[in-house]
């Protein structure tokens, strides 16, 4: 099972795509609050989004963002039947993706 869930709507003239990534998000400045010890970092990286396997957008990202991150992003040019998928690659080169196509 996927850690995205995607979701898409019109608004006008745009499509919305909206995404939550189920991912710890640990920045590795956290202390464990039963042993004292620190967290290992585990963050995303790397958060592309693909229009018809056409990179639209590339963004890298660090520890700082919170647990379970949710974005939203206004894409232009958006027809029915359209692929839209989103991946994700972390410090830890895990990584997944997931594809929603427009209805």
């Amino acid at each position: 099972m996927s850690s995205i869930k995607i979701r898409s709507k019109r608004l006008g003239d745009k499509m919305q795509i909206r995404t939550l990534i189920a991912h710890p998000m640990e920045n590795g400045r956290m202390r464990d609050k039963d042993s004292d010890q620190l967290i290992p970092a585990h963050f995303i990286q790397e958060l592309i989004v693909k229009h018809n396997d056409k990179t639209v957008i590339s963004s890298h990202l660090s520890g700082s963002i919170s647990k379970d991150p949710y974005f939203v992003f206004m894409l232009n040019n958006v027809n029915s039947g359209d692929k839209i998928t989103i991946s994700w690659v972390d410090n830890l080169n895990q990584f997944d993706s997931e594809d929603h196509f427009i209805k």
